[in-house]
């Protein structure tokens, strides 16, 4: 959530926020609204109970006649109290309501309107010419069952569509990848980390995953429990509730989980193979820092996205997310998209959120510096998601028979193996 404070003294600068998302406007002055209501409601409890205590002492020295008015006066005065109070918790009811449906503030330098708007910022890697080759590339799904890697018929026969199933060297491949991917991740001084899939709703509404994502959370009733969509609000929740030391600060983790999304919203869209599935592995990124150090640690985040990519020998380019694009608690977005050949396009493998100090608040993680305490800044960036890695690999990667040559990075992980050779049919 966003300081209350700073709405009362920049109340335009969020009606900004809010439009550049293309998010509904009125919700501010709504908030406003509340938020006076809380605080004149407040004010008004407090005088009335330092009333009723100093009434409370004339009453012991009082006698006859001024007595029982004073008694008169302490009945309507604990009424009123009574009711004072609950105007005051109504209205911090109402504020703390509304506070948790406005999203994060916008960062002046992202570019303004929806999907389509980006900016890319930065081209890396040569886009490989398949007509020059003399050959049409294959797709992932046509590689994957070419190599005996990716079987999607029996995981749609056993959960459904955009289930599936890794199988040999497959398999290899996603435990090669998030075993890279974690050997660069604690080289860059973040601390491994295996973290719960399922968390509890305080939890997913602290990291902002209750809101505009809310349609794509799987749920369990019976036990009130969240999957995951990603690891992210598992390390976020993880510091919940606690005050941490400046001078610990930045921590790193760098989480792997399961991973858990409806795709809702996207009905026939890449509904060939395993780009956009429902359940997927994940290694993500996420810090803890000072709330002044947030763009600069965005930045790093940005530099090890581009860092993998550049070693698993992808063509990608990186693009700013427009205002409109971005996630609730997000106040900037970078997004790594690597080439897909038979697409055509470049798609989104990774992405990096400063989301300052916005879940912080909500999760009421808080740092120490100098006996003060106030909020800090938290940002995530995914460093490998399975599928859509395997996906950029196969098709990047593949030769005229069907095999596909191993980025070397991976190689200490498959065994030493250079090339996944098509299995005899």
């Amino acid at each position: 959530m966003i300081d209350l404070r700073l709405l009362r003294e920049d109340p335009d600068r969020v009606r900004a926020s809010q439009r550049a998302r293309g998010e509904d406007v009125a919700l501010v002055d709504a908030l406003l609204s509340a938020d006076e209501r809380r605080r004149s409601s407040g004010v008004r409890f407090d005088e009335l109970r330092a009333e009723q205590k100093s009434l409370g002492k004339l009453i012991g020295r009082a006698t006859g006649d001024e007595k029982a008015e004073l008694l008169k006066r302490a009945e309507q005065l604990k009424a009123d109290v009574k009711a004072a109070d609950a105007e005051r918790d109504a209205a911090d009811t109402e504020t703390q309501e509304l506070l948790l449906k406005l999203s994060n503030l916008v960062h002046p330098d992202v570019p303004v309107g929806g999907e389509e708007d980006f900016v890319t910022l930065e081209t890396h890697g040569a886009v490989r010419d398949f007509a020059a080759e003399g050959f049409e590339p294959r797709d992932h799904l046509e590689l994957g069952q070419l190599l005996g890697a990716i079987d999607v018929e029996r995981g749609a026969k056993v959960s459904g569509s955009r289930f599936y199933f890794l199988t040999g060297v497959g398999a290899l491949l996603e435990l090669a990848l998030v075993n890279a991917a974690m050997a660069q991740a604690t080289a860059a001084g973040f601390t491994p980390m295996l973290t719960p899939a399922l968390v509890r709703p305080q939890s997913m509404a602290g990291t902002g995953f209750l809101g505009q994502a809310a349609q794509d959370v799987y749920h369990l009733d019976k036990d009130d429990l969240y999957l995951v969509g990603t690891s992210e609000v598992a390390l976020a929740a993880y510091h919940m509730d606690e005050i941490l030391e400046a001078d610990k600060l930045p921590l790193r983790y760098a989480g792997f989980s399961p991973c858990f999304r409806r795709e809702a919203g996207s009905h026939g869209k890449d509904t060939r193979g395993i780009f956009r599935v429902h359940q997927f592995d994940k290694v993500e990124m996420f810090s803890y820092v000072a709330p002044e150090d947030s763009q600069e640690e965005h930045r790093r985040l940005l530099e090890w996205e581009k860092q993998w990519l550049t070693s698993l020998e992808l063509p990608f380019r990186v693009i700013d997310v427009a205002s409109g694009d971005l996630g609730s608690s997000a106040a900037r977005k970078y997004d790594c998209e690597a080439w897909i050949p038979t697409q055509g396009k470049y798609r989104e493998l990774t992405s990096t959120s400063d989301c300052t100090e916005f879940q912080s608040r909500r999760l009421q993680i808080r740092v120490r510096e100098d006996k003060k305490v106030r909020p800090l800044a938290t940002l995530n960036g995914t460093l490998c998601a399975v599928p859509r890695t395997i996906v950029a690999i196969l098709e990047n990667h593949q030769q005229p028979d069907g095999s596909v040559r191993v980025p070397e990075v991976l190689r200490p992980y498959l065994g030493g193996r250079e090339i996944l050779e098509p299995v005899a049919r």
